[in-house]
This record gives structure tokens, C-alpha cells and sequence, in this order.
């Protein structure tokens, strides 16, 4: 693809050749001749001077370090996945359906649909059009999978589930599987039916593993271009607002509402029935037990330390109870103290020892 077009397609300002060929994308160490790259962080940019890329996107600050051609980008990084996605775009499936696929009768498949080897379509499901199902996976009666949407191998989505275009779910997913939903009695547990379904906006993305359940009365929602990584438990009843992205292995139990544009890192567990503003970031590992009214950045739990000074700090935490006795002993003290009259005064002799006067 020629600079030109890239960066018009793209929004960058080209500063080279507009007819300079590129034909693929590489890293900023490994770029030679037709190739393209980027820089994101300005920390890095003593790279420049030794790249061999035919092209870079970089950031106004950055293009007096490369004299080669540049697309210049307020967001290179931005600017490079829109320039990937043209250089290498996503395979178009020739339509057909598998002779091993079952589709029941009243399944309603458009034409352009591409089913695999051994998948299954459920009763008045809908799948419509450029709608790709890998090998294997299944979905189940009364669903709705919108345009162009990729269902990788052996993915399941239960009955009812509702799925927008342009959606990608990765391999093993499961969408629509019952919430952990059980009423204890007497030492027993009595499961509380779950009828409600998963409904997903447009442009989700859900990576490999993650599971998402269903609602128990209402429906489970994961709104428009929402992100969500590998391993990702979703719980019944629970809605996530649009462009929030979410990192491997957390999870988010029942009923509880993230808001918009979120960014929530890896195993982060999110207690259930509270709610997170828009605009909330979780750094990895935080335990969020309470509702986040405001947007900003959020952290808890410690990060790595030596052994010995992990060991010295644990020690220390299982003494702050009793700190906390005497603390609030000594402050109750003071507090008596000043309350009564000024009793006999003590000075100390020579010999530092205390006499009365």
C-alpha cells in the first residue's frame, strides 16, 4: 500500500514519499525496507537513529530523531493499529456450511454465513449476515448473532443469547452459562433458576476461556466495544459500560455495574452489588469490596519485596492489632489526664532522680 493512501486512510500527515510501497508491519528493532513500525513512547526514541524500517508513525515531538518517511500521529499508537488492520486485514470467510455442522430447520442462516466442521445452531436462532462459526462451537435455541461477527472454535453460548456485528469471541469462551445463584436452607443450598440471558453490544471483543453468565431475572450486559481478556469471570446480573477494558483472570461477581471507559487491570476481584463510575482504573491485582463514586485510579495490595523483607513486614501487620490497644490506651490516658486538676509537680536532682517539691 502506498504512503499516500496509508496516511489519508489513516489521519497522519506524511512527511516522505507518497508512493513508497509498504507491504506489512514490524517491530521497531526488526523493520527493514517496505515494512512500517511506530513509536508510542518517547522514552524509546533513542531507537530511532538505528531503525531500518521504510516508515514510521510517530508523534509530532518525535520525527526530528528519523530521517526517513514518517506519518505523523498525535496517537501513533492509535495510527499503527488502524494502519495494521489494512496491511493485514482479518481473513473473509467463503460462505458455506459444513457437511458435520447441525443447524436445526427453523434456524434462519443468511447466505453469506461460513459454519465449521461439527458446530450446531439451536432452534429460531439467527445468524446474520458474513457471521463465521468455527469448528465446534455451539449455540443454543433463540439466539442472535449480528453482522459479521467471529465465533472462534468450540466457543458455547447458551439459549437466548444476543450478540451485536463486528464481535470477536475467542476459542472456549462461555456465554449465558447459569450465575452462581443458590439459596441456602438448613445447611443445604436450593438453586434459584436463572432466566434471564447475556446480551453483548457491538464491537465486543472476549478472549479465550472467559466465561459470562447469565442474569438471573434481568439480563447480563456488556455494552458497545467493550474489551475483555483471556480468563474473565463475568457474574450473573452484571453491567459493564462501553469501551471498558478488562485484563486476564479477573472477576466480577453478581449484580454489580461498571461504568464507561473503565480500564480494570489483571485479577482484580470485584465484589458483588456495587457500582464503579466511568473513568474508574483498577491497578492488577486490587480487591474492590465497596462502590467507587468518582473517576481516578485505584490500587490495593502489595507489590513484590525481597523474602526477608516480606517476611519482617507480615510480622509487623500481625502485631498492629495490639499497637492499637496501647495507641488507643495511651491517647485515652492523655485524655483523663488533662481532665483533672494539676496535681504535685516533679523536678529531677542532680543525681536525676525525682523528688517532690
Amino acid at each position: 500500500m502506498k504512503l499516500g493512501q496509508l496516511a489519508e486512510a489513516i489521519g497522519a500527515q506524511l512527511r516522505g514519499d507518497p508512493d513508497y510501497e509498504v507491504q506489512r508491519v514490524a517491530s521497531l528493532e526488526q523493520a527493514g525496507p517496505g515494512q512500517l513500525s511506530f513509536l508510542a513512547s518517547s522514552k524509546y526514541r533513542r531507537l530511532l537513529g538505528q531503525s531500518r524500517a521504510g516508515a514510521l508513525i510517530l508523534a509530532p515531538r518525535d520525527t526530528d530523531a528519523f530521517a526517513g518517511n514518517v506519518l505523523v500521529s498525535a496517537n501513533p499508537y492509535a495510527a499503527y493499529a488502524r494502519a495494521a488492520q489494512l496491511l493485514h486485514p482479518a481473513p473473509v470467510p467463503a460462505p458455506g456450511v459444513h457437511h458435520t455442522a447441525q443447524l436445526e430447520r427453523d434456524a434462519r442462516v443468511h447466505p453469506s454465513v461460513r459454519i465449521d466442521a461439527h458446530a450446531v445452531v439451536g432452534r429460531d436462532t439467527i445468524l446474520e449476515e458474513g457471521v463465521w462459526l468455527g469448528p465446534g462451537a455451539v449455540v443454543g435455541d433463540n439466539c442472535r448473532i449480528g453482522p459479521h461477527t467471529r465465533i472462534y472454535a468450540n466457543v458455547v453460548l447458551y439459549a437466548g443469547t444476543r450478540v451485536g456485528a463486528r464481535c470477536i469471541i475467542h476459542a472456549g469462551v462461555v456465554i449465558g452459562g447459569d450465575g452462581f445463584g443458590f439459596a441456602p436452607d438448613q445447611g443445604r443450598y436450593e438453586k434459584i433458576p436463572q432466566i434471564g440471558a447475556v446480551c453483548l453490544g457491538d464491537d465486543v471483543e472476549v478472549g479465550a476461556n472467559t466465561t459470562i453468565d447469565r442474569g438471573a431475572l434481568g439480563d447480563t450486559v456488556i455494552e458497545d466495544g467493550v474489551k475483555l481478556d483471556n480468563l474473565v469471570q463475568v457474574g450473573h446480573n452484571v453491567r459493564i459500560g462501553a469501551h471498558t477494558v478488562i485484563a486476564g483472570q479477573t472477576g466480577i461477581a453478581g449484580s454489580t455495574r461498571i461504568g464507561r471507559n473503565c480500564v480494570i487491570g489483571g485479577q482484580v476481584g470485584i465484589a458483588g452489588h456495587i457500582e464503579l463510575a466511568d473513568g474508574v482504573v483498577l491497578s492488577g491485582k486490587s480487591m474492590v469490596t465497596n462502590s467507587i463514586p468518582e473517576p481516578g485510579v485505584y490500587s490495593s495490595g502489595m507489590p513484590i519485596e525481597p523474602n526477608s523483607a516480606w517476611r519482617r513486614s507480615v510480622a509487623r501487620l500481625h502485631r498492629l492489632e495490639q499497637l492499637y490497644r496501647r495507641v488507643d490506651a495511651l491517647e485515652a490516658a492523655v485524655r483523663s489526664g488533662a481532665g483533672r486538676e494539676a496535681g504535685p509537680s516533679f523536678e529531677r536532682t542532680s543525681n536525676n532522680k525525682e523528688t517532690e517539691s
